[in-house]
């Protein structure tokens, strides 16, 4: 990983009023890449943090590289220190309901007035229109944007294996915030930004949109879809495992014909062209599938790979921990989770820089972490940092 001095985005300083995983998506891409980023936590620190279940992991995959300061913003004096901080940041990150922020006296308007070259990121449900007060989260906008449809069967709307739209959503709003900080250098002025989960969803579906336009026939979900191509699926191993192959090019139709000495196939000739197959899809798949079950799942992606042919193994989750490419420079970083001291590691950013990946600086934060250090750094005593403690106004990690 870069050094600090190296990373691209060191010096930048951001306060990021956010919880569950939209805003805190927005501020791990900003973080890992270097900037200095300081979340403010309820006194009790973030209801994130104790999530069950599906959100057991939210915190611990979105919150690395960050500083935990705990207010109680309702309160003048942690209002205050909110204020100052924000009055010395670069960037403002928050994914509150529409107009809280605004309410609490730290929106853009407010805190632009002291610090005009502020830029200012909103991740909302939507952006500006009918819609933009309602209230939404990842699940409301992949129905009624058209992604759960596609997903699951026909008549039964299927939300995706993981919150890809708070996750997306997330990176439209680092991409806002990068391109905001380009132009203040230009025009040394600040912005409002806001990214959202409805346009993040209409953007996703974007190509199924095009279908339509394109052919005049809507798009079937995608478990019942016509693939443009007749080897794209899963099939069955001999050892009860599966593998995805793909075959989408009439030069890998050839190889893959000629690796598994598929003659009736190399001598049809009606089956040269991608089109020619599709159309014969129903007579080649079953071929196919008799063939794979006769290898178990390693051999079968040896000869996959040495083919040159996309595949996969279809993986859990939890099969990532032990993945060798993951596992190889740096794609998983060690990380401990807060409250139970249990070691991990999670996904970096799928980015590399000058042939380096990005890791983590400061582990997942405690609740409160970080209180004291950040109020020394605003002029605080210790006097002054204990009675703000004892008046609920600070909370730190417990002592």
């Amino acid at each position: 990983m870069p050094t600090n001095s190296t990373l691209p985005l060191t010096g930048i300083k951001v306060v990021e009023f956010t919880h569950m995983v939209m805003g805190p998506a927005v501020g791990v891409i900003l973080a890992d890449m270097g900037a200095d980023v300081t979340r403010i936590e309820p006194v009790k620190g973030d209801a994130t943090r104790r999530l069950r279940g599906s959100g057991a992991g939210y915190f611990s995959m979105f919150n690395r590289n960050k500083k935990s300061l705990c207010l109680n913003l309702k309160d003048a004096e942690g209002h205050d220190i909110a204020r100052r901080l924000c009055e010395k940041a670069d960037v403002v990150i928050e994914n509150f309901r529409p107009g809280t922020i605004e309410k609490l006296g730290l929106g853009y308007a407010a805190l632009s007035k002291e610090n005009t070259g502020l830029i200012f990121c909103h991740a909302k449900g939507f952006l500006s229109g009918p819609y933009e007060n309602r209230t939404a989260l990842d699940e409301v906008t992949q129905m009624m944007g058209g992604l759960a449809y596609m997903t699951g069967p026909p008549g039964r709307p299927l939300r995706a294996g993981a919150s890809v739209i708070d996750i997306t959503g997330g990176m439209f709003g680092a991409i806002g915030i990068l391109g905001a900080l380009e132009q203040r250098h230009r025009t040394g002025a600040g912005q409002e930004i806001t990214t959202s989960l409805f346009e993040t969803t209409a953007f996703l579906v974007g190509q199924h949109m095009a279908q339509y336009a394109v052919t005049g026939t809507p798009a079937p979900p995608m478990p019942a879809r016509v693939s443009a191509w007749a080897i794209y699926d899963v099939f069955e191993c001999q050892d009860g495992a599966q593998v995805f192959v793909g075959v989408v090019s009439d030069g890998q139709w050839k190889n893959f014909c000629e690796a598994f000495d598929l003659t009736d196939f190399i001598n049809n000739h009606a089956l040269d062209e991608n089109n020619g197959r599709v159309a014969e899809r129903e007579t080649i798949l079953p071929v196919i599938r008799d063939l794979f079950k006769s290898f178990d799942k390693e051999p079968l992606m040896d000869k996959l790979e040495s083919v040159g042919l996309p595949f996969a193994p279809i993986s859990k989750p939890e099969d990532l921990f032990d993945d060798p490419q993951l596992n190889a420079g740096g794609g998983l970083v060690p990380l401990t989770i807060p409250d139970n001291g249990q070691k991990t590691k999670l996904p970096a950013l799928p980015l590399e820089m000058n042939g380096h990946r990005f890791g983590a600086r400061l582990d997942l934060p405690q609740t409160g972490e970080h209180s004291r250090g950040i109020l020394e750094g605003l002029g605080y005593g210790q006097d002054d940092i204990n009675a703000l403690v004892a008046k609920g106004v600070v909370g730190v990690e417990k002592e």
